[in-house]
């Protein structure tokens, strides 16, 4: 695991090798235990190391045996042995024990096809000196995140877009495509970023920079069709092996490795497979709020605690009331992009947490995607049924939703929050059900907030729709998440909030084989009876007790919007005050005063269109006013003196 970076001239001049060490130094956290670069002309890459598998003889970049082809790489090949053995008896040598360099080596033996041998989480650069090309990738999930500029004869990259700020002539400005976005989702999705002029490279694609022209093209997809004629029973156990494999797969491992542990299928699932594999007591970290009774909401330490002592786990738990306003600047600061999803505030309280012990943990993150388990899944399941309903019954529940309160910090009013939100959408299409249980505010309002609009009529759930062509409701969803939130918003903040501690986060259950198989179950099998995860419940009943496997669902967030109604409501009302958001021009004043006065008195649940803005507000201060985050911290801080 590390960070890469680099520079390549399209017209073929000379580029500045001395731009390494700035590009290398503000991305420190991801790499804090080797360097290196190599300069070659119109090229020059370089990286900063975490170092996982052969500590001693992994350095970066790597080369093959004639020196003509050279490799940064951030991530783990979890298939490096087989690959390696393959090469060996074809006659490659290796130079390392590192699980890149058998990338080096396939280039060499099967061209850009490499790419589909590799079972892992990477991005990658390679540069091949007798073609002049520059190849940059990433894996087919997007665990791994790639950024990059082109300004004139000058294409630069790096995992983290801070780098690329740092490069003379580039500064920060807003994307205000991707702005009308984030207020959609609370999320920028690829191709774009927050910041004009800097992409993101898409999941699963190749960057190919020769002879100045730059290509790009994507290497691997989903399955489109459902596999027939298969049994129950045996796609019981194609989730039960599967997720054994992958899991003792990603072990490897030359330092210490844990576990994150809420206590759901997912992270559970993962604890399991591990103590059946490991000779030692897995680590195991969980995370839990204490206090008020919104903080007790979303304290899962109880669920952890029975499968840590289920598996005889090392387990270690902490119990937190995070300074808000001390961790926000700088975790946005690593975040790069703002993002409404307080998950990444979770994120980074455990990933601490746990790097006082191991420097590579397993997280359970994409159970949920691959296996059905978000209430989106169930939208046809119920909304058939409702459409069954007499017309004049139909028109009374939806008037009862109408005046039903929001709020997702209790029992009751979620479940409130949950029907009206249900009860709004049941007669939508398809697509649009799946946008509205997604988004944080509609379209509509979020181009009343924007002055000025975006200028661009782009949507990235509309072309992640047209680009589906999956034959199964649930199936479809998946290839949307997959190229969307999954990699734009969950991965995103996984990576960034897990290296800003220098702790490596692999994702077992989103392993290219398991996930292909999950592609092609249909979803009368995976949510069957309008179960979530019915199947891999199934699969998991002779690891797992009932009381873990049917547990009703909490997210891995913080009680952010309750927080805001209560001690952070102050900092809201200065941040997002009528004066702060006319001074910073981008939206209407008048629009963030209802939402916020519509939150307050639970109208409506805008939790997440708040920490939207206010996230953004607290990104804008850092990187477009040109502020450390410390200095931001100093200035939040000093709204609640």
């Amino acid at each position: 695991m590390c960070g890469i970076y680099g520079i390549v001239h399209l017209d073929g001049s000379p580029t500045e090798p001395a731009l390494m060490a700035r590009m290398g130094d503000i991305i420190l956290h991801r790499g804090p235990d080797d360097h290196g670069w190599h300069h070659d002309g119109n090229c020059v890459i370089g990286m900063r190391r975490l170092s996982i598998i052969d500590l001693a003889g992994g350095h970066q970049p790597l080369t093959n045996e004639d020196e003509t082809l050279w490799l940064v790489c951030n991530g783990e090949i979890y298939n490096f042995r087989e690959l390696r053995e393959e090469l060996t008896t074809a006659g490659h040598r290796f130079r390392t024990g590192s699980d890149c360099e058998v990338i080096l080596h396939g280039y060499e033996a099967w061209g850009d096809d490499f790419a589909l041998h590799l079972n892992g989480m990477y991005n990658f650069a390679l540069w091949d000196a007798r073609r002049r090309r520059l190849l940059i990738g990433r894996d087919r999930i997007g665990v791994k995140p790639l950024y990059w500029r082109q300004d004139g004869q000058r294409l630069a990259f790096a995992t983290e877009a801070k780098a690329l700020l740092a490069l003379p002539g580039v500064s920060a400005s807003v994307n205000r495509t991707a702005l009308a976005s984030y207020l959609n989702l609370g999320y920028v999705s690829a191709p774009h970023s927050m910041f004009e002029g800097i992409a993101k490279l898409p999941v699963a694609s190749l960057m190919s920079i020769e002879a100045g022209i730059v290509t790009t093209s994507r290497y691997w997809s989903l399955p489109e069709k459902v596999e027939a004629g298969i049994s129950e029973e045996d796609w019981i156990e194609r989730i039960a092996s599967g997720i054994e494999r992958s899991v003792r797969m990603q072990m490897v491992s030359d330092v210490p490795i844990g576990a994150f542990l809420s206590g759901g299928i997912d992270s559970s699932a993962v604890v399991a497979c591990m103590a059946e594999a490991a000779s030692q007591p897995v680590k195991t970290y969980a995370i839990g709020f204490g206090g008020s009774a919104a903080d007790n909401f979303y304290n899962e330490l109880p669920y952890a605690r029975r499968v840590a002592e289920l598996f005889g786990t090392d387990h270690h738990e902490i119990v937190v009331k995070p300074d808000v306003v001390a961790l926000l600047p700088r975790l946005l600061w690593h975040m790069d992009e703002p993002i409404a999803d307080t998950a990444f505030i979770t994120t980074y309280l455990v990933s601490q947490f746990a790097r006082k012990d191991v420097t590579v943990i397993l997280s359970g993150v994409g159970g949920d995607e691959l296996f059905g388990g978000y209430r989106r899944y169930l939208g046809n399941h119920y909304a058939e049924r409702f459409c069954r309903l007499p017309r004049p019954l139909q028109a009374a529940a939806k008037g009862i939703g109408r005046i039903l309160p929001a709020d997702r910090h209790s029992k009751w009013l979620n479940i409130a929050r949950l029907a009206k939100g249900f009860l709004a959408t049941a007669e939508l299409s398809f697509e649009e059900r799946y946008r509205a249980y997604l988004q944080i505010m509609d379209r509509t309002l979020a181009g009343r907030l924007l002055l000025g609009g975006s200028g661009s009529t782009w949507d990235p759930l509309l072309a992640a729709f047209a680009d589906s062509k999956q034959d199964d409701p649930c199936n479809h969803m998946l290839a949307v998440d997959m190229a969307s939130q999954l990699p734009d918003d969950l991965l995103m903040l996984t990576d960034k909030m897990s290296m800003t501690v220098s702790l490596e986060c692999r994702v077992p259950l989103l392993d290219h084989e398991l996930l292909e198989m999950a592609a092609t179950m249909p979803e009368a099998i995976k949510i069957k009876g309008g179960v979530l995860k019915a199947a891999m419940k199934k699969a998991l009943a002779g690891r797992l007790p009932p009381d873990i496997l049917h547990r009703k669902k909490r997210g891995f967030g913080t009680p952010m919007g309750a927080w805001l109604k209560g001690e952070l409501g102050r900092l809201l009302d200065r941040i997002l005050s009528p004066e702060a958001i006319r001074a910073r021009g981008l939206f209407d004043a008048a629009v963030v005063s209802q939402l916020v006065a519509d939150h307050r008195a639970n109208r409506q649940d805008y939790t997440d269109a708040l920490i939207a803005l206010l996230n953004f507000e607290i990104w804008a201060r850092i990187y477009l006013d040109h502020r450390s985050h410390e200095d931001v911290t100093a200035e939040l801080q000093g709204m609640l003196a």
